[in-house]
Parts: C-alpha cells; sequence; structure tokens
C-alpha cells in the first residue's frame, strides 16, 4: 500500500512556505495560479476511501474534506484530501507546510502565510472560511500531541 502522508520536500514549514511563495511568484495572474494549485491536488497521494468519514471530515468547509495524521518519531504526518479540485490543491499547500513537522514547529508556523501568499484574498469568502477551519484542525491536533 502506498503511503496517503505527505512527504515534506523541505526541511523546515518556513522554507516550505517560502518555495511556495516563489513558486506562486512565476505566474503572472490568478488564473494561472489556480491551475498551478489544482495540479498540487492532483499530485497528492491516494487518500485511502475507508478515512473519507465524519470522523476524519473538516468541519466548517464548504467543500469536504478529510484530514488524517500519523504520528512517527515525534513528528505528525498528514494524509488529506477534498472532493473540490481547487480545495485538493489547498490541501496540498497545506500538508507542505504541516505535514512531517514536529507538533512545536507546526504550533510556531502560523496559518496566516495564506492571506501573506495573498491565496485566502483569492478565494471565495466560504473557500477561506475552510482553509482557516483546516489551519484550526492541523493546529489543535500539534496541540493535543
Amino acid at each position: 500500500m502506498t503511503d496517503a502522508f505527505v512527504q515534506p520536500e523541505e526541511a523546515t514549514a518556513a522554507e516550505a512556505i517560502a518555495a511556495i511563495g516563489d513558486e506562486l511568484a512565476l505566474f503572472d495572474d490568478w488564473t494561472e495560479r489556480y491551475h498551478y494549485i489544482i495540479e498540487m491536488g492532483r499530485k497528492l497521494p491516494p487518500y485511502p476511501d475507508a478515512w473519507a468519514d465524519e470522523v476524519h471530515r473538516v468541519q466548517g468547509c464548504q467543500s469536504k474534506v478529510w484530514l488524517n495524521v500519523e504520528p512517527r518519531q515525534g513528528m505528525l504526518f498528514l494524509a488529506g484530501a477534498s472532493d473540490a479540485a481547487i480545495v485538493s490543491g489547498l490541501v496540498a499547500l497545506m500538508l507542505r507546510v504541516y505535514s512531517g513537522r514536529a507538533p512545536e514547529e507546526i504550533l510556531a508556523t502560523d496559518p496566516g502565510f495564506l492571506k501573506e501568499l495573498g491565496l485566502i484574498e483569492a478565494l471565495s469568502t466560504n473557500r477561506g472560511n475552510g482553509v482557516a477551519a483546516m489551519a484550526r484542525r492541523i493546529q489543535a491536533i500539534a496541540k493535543a500531541a
């Protein structure tokens, strides 16, 4: 079985945020950025159907979003999925930043980076609320760890 949990590409959450910012800066307009974000969502590891349930569902999202966590050697690995293409991409961005990190690093990484990258303003209010709900859930998981 392939691992549904996202492996970190960068050494730290801060480096992941910087890399995402650099990648988004390559595009001239939001249409191109949206395509890029949707493509990131398509590259997420397959999310097991058994986890697409109410236990793993993130409340507060207009689209259906699921999130699962697995502690491994002091790090929290995250798996996620959505039934909407753009939201899957946002899930991918969040997991790239937070998955495979220590709880302390997750808690120290303010989800405000999405706003700083201009992603929240570019979304509908409901999608922005959903991303905020996902960020709160990830922070709560780290706090409980």
